[in-house]
């Protein structure tokens, strides 16, 4: 039986499953570094499948362990590079100018955003690199801020190291119910993304509102 048979018994080869399952099948480890560098760049791939699915391949022998970690969390670094240059080609004049032509949002929000990443910047993006959607995210305004590069390299490669090292163990340790790791982590991305909504929902009805408040002022004074 071949691995992809054994990895997906009971579905079709075909989804990101399929193909991540195909990729690490034809080239190993460095298959699954490549699976995982494009799923930061693209989010919507999730890391839930590629990652147990690795450390699956690590248990039934396809690549080794060591190539799952080390390949997984190469991927992880080559993609934050990419968009860490992506931010820092961007850059700050022109976020500033975009951010003062929004409506509901002040410069001095930004100017906020700015002082905080310059304070807890490495936490950012150490920790980020564990949270579901901002694990890709964080890069950007690391790059905005031009984080110095070898301390951004190292952050993500730890953090990285760490969320993968939890994955692919994960599915090296469940065997063929690997996949049960994707409806957990699942949830907790969905979590982040409510919170994320919420808190941007929050945000703007406070800006409508103080918009208002100063809207009525200017009128009983004028």
């Amino acid at each position: 039986m071949d691995f992809l048979t054994l990895a997906l018994p009971h579905e079709p080869a075909g989804g990101i499953a399929g193909w991540a399952a195909n990729l690490v099948d034809t080239i190993g480890g460095p298959g699954a570094g490549l699976a995982i560098a494009l799923e930061n760049l693209f989010p919507p791939l999730p890391s839930e499948v590629i990652l147990p699915l690795t450390g699956f391949a690590a248990g039934q022998g396809v690549i080794t362990l060591f190539s799952a970690l080390f390949w997984t969390t190469f991927g992880s670094v080559a993609g934050a590079a990419v968009l860490y240059w992506v931010g820092m080609l961007f850059g700050r004049d022109r976020m500033y100018a975009i951010w003062a032509k929004l409506p509901l949002v002040k410069t001095s929000d930004l100017d906020r955003t700015e002082k905080w990443f310059a304070k807890h910047g490495t936490k950012a993006v150490f920790f980020g690199r564990m949270v579901p959607i901002f694990r890709s995210l964080i890069s950007v305004p690391a790059g905005l801020e031009r984080m110095s590069m070898p301390i951004f390299l190292l952050l993500t490669a730890l953090g990285s190291l760490l969320w993968n090292a939890v994955l692919v163990m994960a599915g090296y340790w469940l065997g063929g119910q690997w996949n049960i790791v994707e409806t957990y982590v699942g949830v907790v991305s969905k979590v982040v993304v409510v919170l994320v909504a919420a808190a941007l929902l929050l945000y703007l009805l406070v800006r409508i509102r103080s918009r208002n408040s100063g809207t009525a002022q200017h009128r009983r004074t004028s």
